[in-house]
């Protein structure tokens, strides 16, 4: 390996596969399997923050880092080791995609690799880097962990390139449109983070595991509480958190960081979906997974996008046993002709199942509009949360008043448009009041903003034992 393409890389804003790894784990805790063979991938075991993860870093410069089955057998072998040992396995992919020479060979290894993500979801955390190229076949292994993370500019993911395209479609697309990190993270969802270089994206890594368990058998890592149960201004602040105007948007964010450790909110799939925000935070010292609607970001509804991003969150947190917040403002599924030829039923039940069988802590607030199909997806008591609360501004029912009105009052209004408003009014107080569904056991309690973060630290607290019997069964069949 020269000097001279160790310059080439650093100047494209790569570091080599060994430099990865150095920045990535703790000093001198990389263990190094199979050292003498050089095909291509490092492989081993270290520590990061003191705690083991098993890790396979592409070699670029040896062989492009192409799969041959030398490569294959190395990586299959930390993946054993990492579900054997009960720890995360990070992936630093940086790989020109099977060795061509070596034909079928290579491509059977692919196949190792696969089955044993599969195997491993669920079991132990899987995190993908995506620091170069990743192409064909290649772009599975990411695809089946947990998170993948890209270095906007440096890298890549596609199943055809764009000469490939070209040739077959005759379509003309830049290698950055057609799988940079932007369009991963921005409108495919398949990147879950775009980092600014490889030591953002590595810091991103280091930032997950802080907050995800080794197993799922281990509990998440416990920090040193930072709060006390008083109210803070950031809790008082929550009070004037939801305009007057119910129509009008605010941001949900505010809300996520008054109610977590020191405003730390790490968010997962920033850029996809910004309808729904998700992310791991702490309370107590305890790692938690926030889903909640955006009111700011197309007025909250759920789309397709949004809730394949959420259910793919609340299946995580339920693999690892981490406790599940929902933050719910949403007005109803978006309508549309685009969303229901696209399958917005089948896709967004997939969030009815990712709720129905979650077996972990389940704390749901409403804060504002709970509508529809849409109230009952969103973490409700009907589908198997234990605490649900409610802000008195929380609008509860099947429809807002104005088009429950149009509906139920229509030849009224034609006859006299006057008696629009009083009928609007009326069916607010009637139908919209959160103590309406407190008085049928719907809500748990109907509480003031800045008591959120002490009632639901209080609900933690009572909810870290849960135990779900589940039935017997091999799996069930979610709606893909």
């Amino acid at each position: 390996m020269t000097d001279e393409r160790i310059a080439k890389r650093h100047a494209e804003g790569k570091k080599t596969a060994r430099e990865r790894i150095d920045a990535l784990v703790d000093d001198g805790s990389f263990v190094e399997f199979d050292a003498q063979i050089e095909d291509g991938v490092i492989t081993g075991y270290a520590t990061v923050d003191g705690r083991i993860i098993a890790l396979y870093s592409q070699d670029f410069l040896v062989k492009g880092g192409s799969l041959g089955e030398m490569t294959g057998k190395k990586i299959v072998k930390v993946m054993d080791f990492s579900l054997k040992s009960g720890v995360p396995l990070i992936g630093l992919n940086d790989s020109g995609g099977a060795r061509i020479q070596e034909g079928v060979v290579a491509l059977s290894q692919y196949g190792e690799i696969f089955k044993r993500n599969v195997r491993s979801s669920g079991v132990i955390p899987q995190i993908s880097v995506i620091m170069g190229p990743s192409a064909g076949g290649a772009v599975y292994s990411p695809a089946l962990t947990d998170f993948v993370i890209m270095v906007n500019k440096t890298s890549n993911m596609f199943i055809t390139g764009p000469d490939v395209i070209k040739a077959v479609t005759g379509e003309a697309v830049a290698m950055e449109d057609l799988g940079g990190g932007l369009t991963h993270s921005s409108k495919t969802g398949n990147s879950h983070y775009l980092a600014d270089n490889e030591d953002d994206a590595l810091d991103y890594v280091k930032a997950l595991l802080s907050f995800l368990p080794s197993n799922n058998l281990d509990d998440s890592p416990v920090f040193q509480a930072t709060e006390s149960m008083d109210f803070s201004p950031s809790d008082r602040a929550l009070d004037s958190l939801v305009p007057d105007n119910a129509n009008k948007p605010y941001d949900m964010r505010i809300l996520v960081e008054a109610l977590l450790d020191e405003a730390d909110f790490l968010e997962v799939h920033a850029l996809f979906a910004p309808n729904i925000l998700v992310g791991f935070g702490r309370i107590e010292g305890r790692s938690v997974g926030i889903i909640a609607n955006q009111p700011s970001q197309f007025a909250g509804t759920l789309d397709i996008d949004a809730s394949e991003k959420a259910a793919r969150f609340v299946r995580l947190c339920d693999a690892f046993g981490i406790p599940v917040i929902t933050l719910v403002d949403v007005p109803g599924f978006l309508p549309g002709t685009e969303q229901e030829w696209d399958g917005i039923i089948r896709r967004g039940a997939k969030l009815i199942y990712a709720y129905g069988e979650a077996s972990v802590p389940l704390i749901t607030v409403i804060t504002r509009k709970a509508y529809g199909g849409a109230y009952i997806v969103m973490g409700s008591k009907q589908l198997g949360a234990d605490v649900n609360l409610a802000w008195p501004s929380a609008q509860i029912a099947v429809m807002g008043a104005q088009g429950a009105v149009n509906v139920l009052h229509r030849r009224e209004i034609a006859a006299d448009p006057s008696v629009a408003a009083t009928l609007i009014k009326k069916y607010e107080d009637e139908l919209l009041n959160p103590y309406i569904a407190a008085d049928k056991g719907l809500i748990d309690a109907v509480i003031e903003p800045h008591q959120t973060r002490r009632q639901i630290t209080l609900a933690l607290r009572a909810l870290r034992n849960k135990r779900v019997d589940l039935p017997t069964r091999k799996h069930g069949n979610i709606p893909l």
